[in-house]
């Protein structure tokens, strides 16, 4: 229960205890009997369904709750101890027994009250401390989740906006966002209702109410992490299997009425964020994937604690997976919105729910941490963060590196912070990267691209200008790196930083340095996989840009716009899986583009109906005019 409550719990008890002792001052025969007390449990339904969930947003307020407690309890006890004076001068009752018997009460109160409301928040309190104290027990554990840990206030990225534009223009963009969307919902008939408090997104307003379809159970508790699974109910199942019919046979609209009866089915919300974001329509996809988040936080169980980083998700799951895949595009659309802080916190979660790093969040953090001028705590988190070998070794790192040393310098020299001794140097940082992986100033002249005459030179030198990678893991996490870092090379700085490393180290190669041949050494034993151990990472993933499609090719495949927002049908209604419907046409003759979307979302169909919207006579309709 909240602190609030509990307050007045203790406040009624105590004006309780006042009334009885001016009685008891009135007339010292037998005291008449007081109004019935009230019983504690019926403060229970003054609480809506919108406090259940402010647990999450209260988590960080256990300690200041639990003072308060503290406080009114002996608020209580010391009203009882000066009922007990007046007691003992009657000769009714010992003062020892009656402060005994006060205590005793309260904690037995406070004991009922937990054990009937479950109270999230005090076993959220408990649960930490126990992972404190296992995690104390296990350093190696606590230097993961210690650099993991998240901020709140930095998760969602309302707050970074406000930082940068101001209250005002991020309220009435709000404002005129959530008015337009609500008109769209059965015309604007539906009431506006406070939805639960979450910590990933904010939801809106004419959002449904969250209908309990999941849930999360408690697998086990190893080594100081507990890991974690989600669980569908019947009817969230029934919902599922629905929607693998519906993609079986590549039929969106039977999507969109799954969503239409379950507005919180977290596929087929995926599957309509990305139909979005290929249309061009980002707000509307950005819309889907926050609602998706939204569905899957409320269905989070007491313990899960994920901000401190010892709750695990494994991705090995497929209940697990729809969190993951709505993190990432999340955290991509933070980015796209300018909210580094913000995708940068997502990033630390994604990493600390599954250490085996299923999304690639590992080559995503270095980059997000620069443009967040997070430099210290990207030091931090390389020397903290565990690994099968030093994480220095990939090429985001061995650059990334550098580029925060660099700033860091820059801010000592200015005045703003001290710099650590004893560290490297960012010359020397960016020689070691250099010499490490000399492919990657190869491909970083050509992706920026840097047009100083000076990189023609450079890329004579046979050191760089017939690098190799290696290995195709190397030479895929290479193509990561500069897909997703080569803008942070666009910056003149670091232009002559990367320059100068690479002509100390044309000269090191002159004289017949070494150093640059045991770094090539040390690339191959380290990458020496003659397999792609990255290949499920695809580099579009890293990718700013959006493939699209014309209008003339997504116009047939769209489901109309309101059917995001589709009016949920009467409640005796059921959702049918569809029957199976003719297989799609072969690829020839059809639109590259198109097929490449079919190729990714393999469920969207370009078939008899994309030649019909055309007017292209079907062959089955000439025979019948036949």
């Amino acid at each position: 229960m909240s602190a609030r409550l509990l307050r007045r719990v203790l406040k009624e008890q105590e004006e309780q205890q006042l009334h009885d002792q001016q009685l008891e001052a009135e007339s010292d025969d037998s005291p008449k009997r007081g109004p019935p007390s009230r019983n504690l449990f019926d403060l229970l339904g003054d609480q809506d369904d919108g406090h259940e969930a402010d647990v999450i947003d209260k988590q960080g307020d256990a300690a200041e709750e639990a003072e308060n407690v503290t406080r009114n309890s002996s608020n209580v006890v010391a009203a009882n101890r000066g009922k007990s004076k007046k007691k003992k001068k009657k000769g009714k009752e010992d003062k020892s027994e009656t402060i005994s018997n006060s205590e005793k009460e309260i904690e037995q109160i406070l004991e009922d009250l937990s054990i009937n409301n479950k109270a999230p928040t005090q076993l959220a309190e408990k649960n930490t401390r126990a992972v404190r104290k296992e995690l104390a027990a296990n350093p190696k554990i606590h230097s993961v989740s210690s650099v993991l840990a998240i901020d709140p206030k930095h998760l969602k990225a309302e707050n970074e906006l406000r930082k940068i534009f101001g209250s005002k223009v991020v309220s009435s963009f709000e404002n005129n966002h959530s008015g337009s969307s609500s008109r769209q919902v059965r015309g604007g008939r539906r009431a506006a209702h406070n939805p639960r408090k979450t910590i990933l997104v904010t939801p809106s307003s004419y959002w449904p109410w969250w209908d309990r379809s999941m849930s999360m159970e408690l697998l086990e508790t190893k080594e100081g992490v507990h890991y974690f699974r989600y669980v569908h109910s019947p009817s969230y199942s029934h919902a599922q299997e629905a929607f693998e019919a519906a993609k079986e046979i590549n039929d969106l609209n039977a999507i969109a009425a799954v969503l239409a009866h379950y507005p919180y089915h977290v596929d087929s919300l995926l599957t309509f964020a990305e139909l979005f974001k290929y249309s061009g329509e980002h707000q509307s996809s950005a819309d889907a994937i926050a609602k998706c988040l939204f569905a899957l936080e409320c269905a989070w169980h007491p313990l899960f604690s994920p901000l401190q980083g010892s709750c695990q998700l494994k991705y090995t799951h497929n209940t697990n997976k729809p969190l993951f895949s709505a993190l990432f595009s999340h955290m991509k659309n933070m980015d796209r919105r300018g909210c580094h802080r913000s995708a940068l916190e997502v990033c630390k979660l994604l990493l600390s729910l599954d250490h085996d790093d299923p999304k690639g969040a590992l080559f995503f953090i270095d980059y997000f941490s620069l443009r967040a001028q997070e430099y210290r705590w990207l030091e931090h988190f390389a020397e903290e963060y565990q690994s099968d070998y030093s994480i220095w070794l990939f090429p985001n790192f061995s650059f990334s590196l550098a580029i925060c040393r660099y700033y860091l310098e820059q801010d000592a020299t200015s005045g703003n912070e001290a710099l650590q001794t004893g560290k490297a140097t960012s010359g020397d940082l960016m020689k070691q990267a250099l010499m490490l992986h000399p492919l990657v100033l190869q491909k970083l002249v050509a992706k920026a691209p840097l047009k100083d005459p000076a990189w023609t030179q450079i890329l004579k030198h046979s050191f760089f200008g017939s690098a190799k990678a290696g290995s195709p893991t190397l030479d895929h996490l290479i193509n990561i790196y500069v897909e997703r870092n080569y803008i942070m090379w666009r910056f003149p700085e670091l232009q002559n930083l990367l320059k100068e490393a690479a002509l100390l180290v044309i000269e090191m190669l002159k004289q017949n340095n070494s150093e640059a041949w045991d770094l090539q050494c040390v690339r191959k034993e380290a990458f020496s996989s003659e397999k792609n151990e990255y290949s499920h990472l695809l580099v579009s993933e890293f990718s700013d840009a959006v493939p699209t499609l014309p209008p003339e090719e997504l116009r047939p495949l769209m489901v109309a716009p309101h059917m995001m927002h589709h009016q949920i049908p009467d409640g005796n209604a059921e959702v049918v899986a569809p029957e199976r419907a003719h297989a799609p046409r072969d690829v020839a003759g059809r639109n590259t583009v198109a097929v490449f979307l079919e190729s990714l979302l393999p469920w969207v169909d370009f078939g008899h109906d994309f030649h019909d919207f055309h007017g292209e006579p079907d062959d089955n309709d000439q025979n019948v005019e036949e």
